[in-house]
């Protein structure tokens, strides 16, 4: 293998440069909701492919700066304040400690992770609007907008709940339906309710100020269609989108009491509109981490800025903000790229945080110690990069044990047992190298140019496939070199093996260590080996001589059992959201008393009851129905009720339907039954016991 100062036809390729060369690169990351925890669904949109960038560009030796934070002004938090019954700081104070803490344990390497509420974003995100006030870049406009006249204020968008009028889902918020996810105005719900009081809102006039988006669309363009034709299709498709319809003014106040005052006089119960707010916290955590240099990050041409976000906040970093640092001037810089991933999906359900339908970061910590690489890895083996993607247990299962532990784990640990086997642990130093061995090296080289142009271009997915191909490609190296057999007739041959073996190993821990950092730590560890950069990938990294630490499992097999717990609470959130979601079947058309005397329905005590033979639902039922005789009947209740438990109860039964043949038993009538919300039957009874034939009256 070359060493780190030879030139070699199968060395590694130089790294892809961009059309332009930066000094520095900052990335920042949409801001979460403090309302609630992070689940996997965030990690896979932003957190993990903006840390495994970052990662790859610290390794590469370039100036990176990663900028995170908590969002913890909007409705959201408020709603979730006063269904608690405490303050707005209560809920983001919770939620931002639990988050942070999350973010630390994955991994996710924050130069800073601050928040909104702090004194220096709140003066930050003032002096903004003022100086974008004071230009006369806002437009002040009075509108007519949704009002609760018993709680005597008016409603933001969360505020109001009604029905979608494009598909009719009767709990849509005021902003978007979440059944069909069309964006929604308040004023657009059919039979709108106010979710503070359930009073029906009326419209009332309110003064607000506006960003006139109409103002920049010129530059807009330029920038967006003219300039970033490189951003991903569904980045650059939104935008034109957006641009194509024509662009509005958008308001930038709203009337409520938690947030950033507006500092204007006269503006006394409006706060900033939170999507105003919220991006000016990547300038302000920026500020609060290098308070001496962070222009240099924000002004400066030769800085990158990189934006990750989810889909659904394309409109605001792409369009908003652009077009309020437009509108403040002073040389900020606009982003050069907003890498924005589709959704991820759970068990073949959009992830809510309203339904608690999410695996949520925190619980995964405490569920599965030590497996935080596990979670980073199938995250990005399966990102919603270019569509939404579906994340299942059963995959998380396979991927861990067939991928992680099969082939990744099963390389690395066979090197260091067939090291300390055959030399005491020192690594052998390389004898002749054949063919096999210079093909191996063209292969990591190639890999290694693959996965770099990969990670430039924010391919992830196929970035991490081509790490994984290192593992891949060490794991036929060895098995194809069989050392094993080969020790016993030539041994010189086996301490070259042994040597590429270990070789291809510290390129593995290199490469890895932007998806699996901890793991990398640990490989690095038993390696021997300290500060290691991204050209070293496929270079002399372990010198002759080095004594290896002793074997250690890298990863371990998950369980059926475990999965099967973590499927089990999936499904018990699946009948607790039924339950909540619920409601009584509409009441059928009338019917005259005509009608419903043509249903002869009686009392009967069950005497005998039994599982119909090969039919997993049906129950057939000796009745006495008071005439002497028993009556048969068959139900398909099977499901819901043990037929000795019916033995000796008294039903409800139509004793007048015409009789039916079911698998060959002659049923004479029908058992009456409920079903409830959460699916079950109810066999209907009487309250006390009655006469076996009596009629219902």
């Amino acid at each position: 293998m070359p060493s780190k100062t030879e030139g070699s036809s199968t060395g590694p390729a130089k790294r892809m440069t961009m059309s332009k060369e930066y000094k520095r690169t900052l990335i920042t990351t949409a801001l979460p909701y403090t309302n609630g925890p992070v689940h996997i669904g965030h990690l896979a949109g932003v957190y993990v492919p903006a840390d495994i960038y970052a990662r790859y560009l610290r390794l590469a030796g370039r100036p990176v700066t990663l900028i995170g934070g908590s969002d913890e002004h909007g409705v959201p938090i408020t709603l979730k304040a006063r269904a608690e019954g405490v303050t707005p700081q209560d809920i983001v104070d919770r939620y931002h400690a639990l988050i942070k803490k999350s973010f630390e344990e994955l991994g996710i390497s924050f130069d800073i992770y601050s928040r909104t509420t702090s004194d220096i974003h709140t003066e930050t995100a003032s002096e903004f609007f003022r100086r974008l006030y004071d230009k006369g870049e806002f437009i002040e406009q009075t509108s007519e907008q949704l009002y609760d006249p018993e709680a005597g204020q008016f409603l933001a968008d969360r505020y109001v709940t009604g029905e979608c009028p494009h598909c009719h889902n009767p709990k849509a918020y005021g902003d978007q339906c979440e059944a069909c996810g069309t964006s929604l105005a308040a004023t657009d719900l059919i039979n709108p309710k106010s979710t503070i009081t359930g009073a029906t809102p009326v419209l009332k006039s309110t003064r607000h100020w506006y960003l006139p988006l109409d103002k920049w669309e010129p530059k807009l363009r330029q920038w967006i269609l003219e300039g970033h034709k490189e951003w991903k299709s569904n980045v650059y498709g939104q935008c034109k989108s957006w641009l194509d319809m024509g662009l509005q003014p958008r308001a930038v106040s709203r009337d409520l009491s938690w947030g950033v005052p507006v500092p204007v006089e006269g503006a006394e119960g409006k706060v900033l509109y939170v999507w105003f707010d919220a991006p000016i916290g990547y300038i302000s955590n920026t500020k609060e981490l290098l308070p001496d240099s962070w222009q240099t990050w924000w002004k400066d041409p030769e800085t990158r800025i990189i934006n990750f976000i989810g889909k659904d906040n394309i409109v605001f970093h792409c369009i908003v903000f652009p077009a309020m640092l437009m509108a403040y001037g002073d040389n900020f810089q606009l982003p050069d790229n907003v890498p924005a991933n589709e959704f991820l999906n759970l068990e073949g359900d959009k992830i809510s945080t309203s339904r608690n339908w999410a695996v949520w970061l925190h619980e995964y910590l405490a569920d599965f110690p030590g497996k935080q690489d596990v979670l980073r890895y199938v995250l990005t083996a399966n990102a919603p990069e270019t569509k939404d993607n579906d994340f299942t247990w059963r995959d998380f299962q396979a991927r861990n044990n067939n991928e992680l532990v099969a082939i990744l784990g099963n390389f690395v640990n066979r090197v260091v047992v067939l090291t300390h086997k055959y030399y005491g642990g020192a690594v052998p130093a390389a004898g002749k190298i054949q063919d096999i061995d210079t093909q191996a090296y063209a292969e990591l080289a190639s890999l290694k140019e693959s996965l770099t142009d990969n990670l430039e271009n924010f391919h992830f997915r196929e970035a991490l496939k081509d790490a994984m191909g290192i593992a891949r490609m060490g794991n036929k190296y060895l098995q194809d070199c069989e050392p094993w057999k080969v020790v016993k007739t030539d041994p010189e041959r086996v301490a070259t093996v042994i040597n590429v073996c270990t070789q291809i190993c510290a390129s593995l821990a290199i490469a890895m260590e932007p998806f699996m950092p901890f793991m990398s730590a640990k490989l690095c560890r038993i390696l021997g080996m300290d500060k290691v950069e991204w050209n070293e990938i496929g270079t002399e990294l372990i010198a002759a001589g080095t004594m290896l630490g002793q074997p250690e499992l890298l990863f371990e097999k998950i369980d059926d059992e475990t999965i099967k717990a973590q499927t089990d609470r999936l499904e018990a959130i699946q009948k607790e959201n039924a339950l909540r979601a619920w409601q009584p079947a509409p009441v059928q058309k009338e019917c005259t008393i005509d009608d419903f005397q043509k249903l002869d329905i009686r009392v009967g005590t069950v005497e005998e009851c039994a599982r119909v033979p090969k039919a997993d639902k049906l129950l057939v039922f000796k009745i006495n129905d008071g005439t002497g005789k028993q009556r048969t009947i068959v139900s398909g209740i099977a499901q819901h009720y043990v037929p000795e438990a019916l033995v000796g109860k008294q039903v409800l039964f139509i004793a007048n339907l015409a009789p039916a043949k079911i698998r060959g038993i002659v049923s004479q009538g029908m058992i009456l039954s409920a079903l409830n919300a959460n699916g079950s039957l109810t066999v209907t009874s009487l309250l006390s016991k009655g006469s076996d034939g009596a009629q219902v009256k």
